[in-house]
């Protein structure tokens, strides 16, 4: 599994106009699902999300995780992270699970994230907008591949 994280003072989800998920401070988790992925990537990626210090301290050191700070989490599904454009200029999504897998796993994602803090998402295939306001900025990438 793969995530854009990113630190943010507030964010919403709208799907048709209609606001489906939003947070005040916390992090924005884009995920992708690959085809290989299974319950470990996501317990992995989980993990690492909820617990990535990357809130400052009273030193002004990235210390804190979402969780020291009382944040929440807003997550979309998002199989374009699973993109490869390092061939052409048309990116290949080969990397990224079909609909039903990536379905499932996302879901267990947010039962498994909704554990630790508050979760909003919005609507799995649908057109979203997503609208947030990067603080710092602040933007990490995560693989449980480990590829960067």
């Amino acid at each position: 599994m793969r995530a854009v994280i990113q630190r943010v003072s507030r964010a919403a989800v709208r799907v048709g106009g209609e606001i489906t998920g939003s947070i005040e401070k916390g992090l924005v988790a884009l995920v992708g699902v690959g085809p290989d992925d299974d319950r470990s990537d996501l317990e992995w990626l989980v993990d690492k999300i909820v617990n990535l210090r990357v809130f400052e301290d009273a030193n002004d050191k990235m210390n804190l995780s979402v969780l020291d700070v009382g944040g929440s989490l807003l997550a979309i599904s998002q199989f374009t992270v699973m993109g490869d454009a390092r061939k052409g200029r048309r990116p290949s999504f080969t990397g990224a699970a079909e609909p039903a897998k990536a379905k499932e796993l996302f879901n267990e994602f947010l039962e498994l994230a909704s554990n630790s803090l508050q979760v909003e998402t919005g609507v799995f295939q649908a057109h979203m907008d997503v609208e947030l306001v990067n603080d710092g900025p602040v933007t990490i990438l995560l693989d449980s591949t480990k590829l960067f």
